[in-house]
């Protein structure tokens, strides 16, 4: 079971970054940011491309090779800090700012909070 979710978590970093390698101005529409020129979209395909391929190759390494062990615990506890941390990013702006909509934000929110919680307890 634990490899599983850990898997799943696994496929959303790995689409999130190939989706961000291949095509950085599509996956940051939904925040109503315009990548206008190169070195915007060398940014995300930095961090959302290449950070997503590999949180997503190293989730598959822990669903798979890592064995049941403390090595995929740490890199489920890692991701899942990580996660974590996005999350909080999302309501510190919530007290500076109001998102008006619930897509792409607060599902964001939900779906890095669902992803944190699950691979804890996959770890």
């Amino acid at each position: 079971m634990s490899a599983t979710v850990i898997g799943a978590v696994a496929l959303f970093f790995l689409g999130m970054g190939v989706l961000g390698l291949v095509a950085p101005a599509t996956l940051i529409r939904p925040f109503g940011i315009e990548l206008t020129v190169p070195e915007a979209r060398a940014e995300v395909r930095a961090v959302y491309g290449g950070f997503g391929v590999a949180t997503g190759v190293l989730l598959c390494w822990a669903a798979t090779l890592a064995g049941d062990g403390d090595l995929r615990r740490g890199i489920a506890v890692a991701v899942a800090v990580a996660l974590g941390g996005m999350a909080l990013g999302r309501l510190a702006a919530r007290l500076v700012e109001r998102p008006s909509r619930f897509y792409p934000s607060w599902f964001y929110f939900w779906v890095e909070v669902v992803g944190a919680g699950l691979l804890m307890l996959a770890g």
